[in-house]
């Protein structure tokens, strides 16, 4: 693994988990570790539950904009996050693929997005301390 990780992570609409998770993991990693996020059919616009429920724990990711997943993103990168895609994402020997199974927010109220926003943050913790055994979350 080169000395900065890159993770990609992948939801169908790039709209709630994938930016949740790509919020906390450059909120909790800094600038320690690569971040890219996209949908296999990217929204219009992060979804504002989502941008609500980060933005009460701190973490901005109103600026966000859904991105179409390419090939070249998961190429790009050392770990590659599917949350509810299937099969949408291309499969290179060498990348580690992960699939967290998480609710979908997506017409979902802030209530209902709480629960998703606190399981993501624990996973990308976990994921940190895996990429940086030596540092872990800042914060």
């Amino acid at each position: 693994m080169p000395d900065k990780p890159s993770v990609l992570f992948v939801c169908v609409h790039n709209a709630g988990r994938s930016q949740m998770a790509a919020g906390w993991l450059r909120h909790l990693a800094g600038d320690r570790i690569e971040v890219r996020s996209a949908g296999s059919a990217p929204g219009d616009r992060v979804n504002p539950a989502a941008v609500e429920a980060m933005r009460e724990v701190g973490v901005d990711i109103a600026d966000q904009r859904p991105k179409l997943l390419t090939v070249d993103a998961v190429e790009a990168s050392d770990v590659c996050v599917t949350m509810g895609c299937g099969d949408a994402c291309p499969v290179f020997p060498g990348k580690r693929y992960l699939d967290w199974v998480l609710d979908d927010p997506a017409g979902q109220g802030v209530e209902a997005v709480r629960p998703i926003r606190d399981e993501i943050r624990a996973r990308v913790e976990a994921l940190i301390a895996e990429l940086l055994p030596e540092g872990g979350a800042k914060a």
